[in-house]
């Protein structure tokens, strides 16, 4: 039987357990010793060496004894900072921080979900598909586990990922790409007041630069934004450097191609006006998710929730994550909700009834051969 005190004892072991993005190695040995106890094997890799972390990403295997292909049910490990030393206060369902840190709902409540579903998997020996367990390393900054990941770890290609705000019923299938942008202006150094005629400003081209370019909601599948800007020092020297980070997002990877090159001819004419230079660097941070509705992996999860009593809302969302990267390497992934409110911040909660239904949600996928 899935356990409502089960799912809340366990989540509540988990969140002690210090694991930042790049310091994740004490929960993946946490999540061994539950799979050797448990007799169930597991592979992991060396990702956080490539990125300077400690963290492994970890995939557990359990053969299954349905037909079908397989499925794998994803989380991450990682957690955003402030998370040492967390005091849980519960209110009912409700666990909350007592504000000085982040909770760890996200996402140490999908690996509980996971984790339930599959205890009832053994303790009643029911019949399940083969199952994949995937637990991924620094997904928090910018999914660096997965993009080193060793993929011959995870053969299947289908994932439902328990990882979305929202409550149970959220079923995230399309996202978008997204492109990282940094942009260096170099001007000239002079006097400001006694000979500014002989100083190119750095800061005036960059503003020049960004008062021409689309920034906000550009249409319902693209944003863009200026995220950082800095450079200069005493208002007596024109300055001659200063750079800002930015970031455009699309659903349509041929429009975000046509806003990066226009951000891009913004900074050149801006630099070339004022006489300075410019350096444009940017690098697509993960490609779009887009998998069909009439999906097998969505028809699944769909009738798996009604089986579950609970309404189906398939969305598109405007973050990046995970199953982003997978997309990009040929997996199929939905991102369900599980009561996550106020993530990445310390007045984070977790609703133990929704990551309860959850868990009966991914329970019921493990034992479907078909989506209809």
């Amino acid at each position: 039987m899935i356990s409502k005190e089960r799912l809340q004892s366990r989540f509540l072991e988990m969140i002690q357990v210090f694991s930042p993005s790049k310091g994740e190695l004490p929960m993946v040995e946490w999540l061994e010793r539950y799979f050797t106890e448990r007799g169930i094997s597991y592979r992991t890799d060396e990702a956080g060496k490539g990125y300077g972390g400690n963290g492994k990403n970890i995939v557990a295997h359990i053969p299954g004894n349905l037909p079908g292909d397989p499925i794998g049910f994803m989380a991450h490990t990682d957690q955003i900072e402030p998370c040492q030393d967390i005091h849980p206060i519960i209110e009912g369902d409700i666990i909350r921080t007592d504000g000085t840190t982040t909770l760890g709902g996200d996402d140490k409540g999908g690996i509980t979900a996971i984790l339930e579903a599959v205890e009832d998997i053994l303790e009643t020996n029911a019949p399940h598909r083969d199952l994949y367990l995937v637990f991924s390393c620094s997904e928090e900054i910018s999914m660096l586990g997965t993009k080193h990941m060793d993929l011959d770890m995870l053969p299947c290609k289908d994932l439902v990922v328990a990882d979305a705000t929202g409550n149970t019923g959220v079923i995230a299938y399309k996202a978008p790409a997204m492109e990282a942008i940094h942009v260096t202006f170099h001007g000239r150094k002079a006097h400001a007041g006694i000979e500014p005629e002989k100083g190119v400003n750095a800061i005036v081209a960059a503003a020049k630069a960004i008062s021409q370019m689309h920034i906000g909601r550009l249409s319902p599948e693209t944003t863009s934004n200026i995220g950082r800007i800095e450079g200069g020092g005493a208002t007596n020297v024109v300055t001659d450097s200063v750079y800002f980070t930015a970031e455009i997002r699309s659903h349509s990877m041929e429009v975000l191609h046509d806003e990066v090159a226009y951000m891009e001819q913004c900074c050149r004419k801006a630099a070339e006006e004022m006489g300075a230079t410019v350096e444009f660097c940017h690098e697509l941070s993960y490609p779009t998710l887009n998998v069909s509705l009439d999906s097998n992996l969505v028809q699944m999860t769909v009738k798996a929730m009604e089986e579950e009593g609970i309404t189906p809302n398939c969305m598109v969302i405007g973050g990046g994550s995970d199953a982003n990267i997978l997309a990009g390497h040929g997996y199929r992934s939905v991102i369900l909700g599980l009561g996550m409110r106020d993530v990445h911040t310390v007045e984070e909660s977790l609703d133990m009834n929704e990551v309860y239904k959850c868990t009966k949600v991914m329970r019921r996928m493990m034992s479907m051969s078909e989506a209809k």
